[in-house]
């Protein structure tokens, strides 16, 4: 079993929202262990949160499952329901179609980690709960619009 250095590994800030969804992120750290792995059926990514960072904008999806396991430090999932604190070992899980929009935010003092895991497929649409957004993805071209489908303009979106 090929074993993944994982401090060879670049890591990527910041998002891939438009703006100004995208403000705020500068403190997320994603680092794509599958893509590195050569994997094409599932993400598998390791990501640090510095203290005050959120990983995403609150979203669900309708054709991806979401696993996550934290792996150092304290971070808080926010969801629906409200806020839940999860520790290194701590696991959640977002089945496919679930519109129970959910994040994790780093609200300690110290780095936060977890690992991501989830479905790839060749179609994917996202929603966003908490801001005028939802994202299209076909064959990894990513088209974010506001929840009606109108684009985002003016606001460096498309």
């Amino acid at each position: 079993m090929p074993k993944i250095d994982i401090t060879a590994l670049p890591s990527e800030s910041g998002s891939g929202y438009p703006a100004p969804y995208d403000a705020g992120f500068e403190k997320r750290h994603v680092t794509r262990l599958g893509k590195a792995a050569g994997l094409t059926q599932f993400g598998a990514n390791l990501v640090r949160l510095e203290p005050g960072a959120m990983a995403s904008q609150r979203h669900w999806h309708e054709n991806q499952d979401e696993f996550l396991m934290v792996t150092k430090g304290t971070c808080t999932l926010v969801e629906d329901e409200g806020s839940t604190t999860l520790s290194p070992g701590d696991c959640a899980a977002f089945p496919a179609g679930n519109p129970n929009g959910h994040h994790l935010v780093n609200n300690s003092r110290e780095d936060a980690e977890f690992l991501v895991i989830g479905t790839h497929s060749s179609t994917e649409t996202g929603h966003y709960s908490d801001v005028d957004m939802m994202v299209r993805v076909t064959d990894g071209e990513y088209n974010f619009t506001r929840r009606d489908g109108s684009p985002i303009r003016g606001e460096g979106g498309q």
